[in-house]
């Protein structure tokens, strides 16, 4: 029992990891492609306000250890089958430079290895309602939030001349793209919080989804410790492939971005940082004109937002009864 838990824990820890390389980008995108830090100073200051984000709640992890299904409800292969499903996903969209949902995967994994233990009887509509709800409506408030900020930020400052808007908002895009790692870390690294959690409640280690600090650390320490990577191709993808980007942009994304990712996270509603900047970018891009925005490469990251679901749900459960017909568990 306990050597499966420690197996739960370090695959929770490695989807930490994972998720941190492959959303780094959510953070340091904009201020790497217009240039105003170097794309190593830029990965430490995302790792290390990740960290700090990790500790601001646990009302996210909590959603998601109870949300989708009852943890006292579920077997230690279905959130095995999860995470092995995540990170897989996340894995995969890595290599192929794809800015996807890692919350996404994750849904879809709980949700498919749920099932197949227990059809979907096992899962909790209302919360799984939430969750999906907050999850495909953040990325309109992106785009909506993106094109409302840029336009305030152009009718207050648009009189300046090209070399001071560049030169003054190069300087606030550092405290915005620390903003939004910071951001990030509040989000997504509470994901991993609610797994272990659930898999101590379901192992009876503890009685309740109050996530213990030393959880709350170990994910904050994975999240630093992934964003160290860099996640280089989607970099390329949000920041020079979608939109031309300059530092007002820049820093009109990733504040909007923030803004909305932080106020979830207080809310407890787990939602995709990845899909919210990469739509509030969208936003910001439509207001210098539509044909700015590149929109052939936009249509692959929604169609790769449309599969990761789907995908992951099966992933899931076809390794969850692969797990059960060998007596895994």
């Amino acid at each position: 029992m306990h050597e499966i838990l420690i197996l739960i824990i370090i695959l929770a820890v490695f989807f930490d990891v994972a998720n941190g390389w492959h959303d780094c980008a959510n953070a340091i995108a904009t201020v790497v492609s217009t240039k105003v830090l170097s794309p190593m100073t830029a990965v430490v200051l995302a790792a290390s306000m990740n960290i700090l984000g990790a500790f601001l709640s646990t009302a996210v992890a909590k959603t998601i250890g109870t949300g989708i299904v009852d943890p006292k409800a579920v077997t230690d292969v279905v959130i095995i089958s999860a995470l092995l499903s995540a990170i897989l996903w996340n894995i995969i969209t890595i290599l192929m430079g794809l800015p996807v949902s890692s919350s996404h995967a994750l849904f879809g994994g709980i949700a498919g290895a749920a099932m197949a233990h227990g059809g979907s009887s096992i899962l909790n509509v209302s919360g799984t309602i939430k969750i999906l709800t907050s999850l495909l409506i953040s990325p309109v408030f992106g785009i909506i939030c993106g094109y409302l900020f840029m336009k305030l930020i152009l009718k207050l400052f648009g009189q300046l001349g090209p070399g001071a808007i560049s030169k003054y908002f190069g300087r606030l895009q550092i405290l915005s793209s620390a903003f939004m790692a910071f951001g990030h870390g509040s989000n997504d690294a509470q994901k991993s919080m609610g797994i272990i959690t659930m898999a101590l409640v379901s192992g009876g280690v503890i009685n309740s989804m109050d996530v213990p600090r030393w959880v709350i650390l170990i994910c904050a320490l994975a999240m630093g410790f992934g964003t160290l990577f860099g996640g280089w191709k989607i970099i390329k993808t949000l920041g020079v492939k979608m939109l031309k980007l300059e530092p007002i942009h820049g820093f009109a994304a990733e504040t909007s971005s923030a803004a909305i990712i932080i106020a979830s996270s207080h809310f407890g509603m787990p939602v995709s940082t990845t899909h919210v900047v990469s739509s509030a970018i969208l936003g910001v891009g439509a207001t210098k004109r539509l044909s700015a925005v590149r929109w052939g490469i936009a249509g692959k990251i929604v169609m790769a937002w449309v599969l990761t679901l789907p995908a992951c749900i099966g992933m899931a459960w076809g390794i969850q009864k692969a797990l059960t017909y060998y007596h895994v568990g």
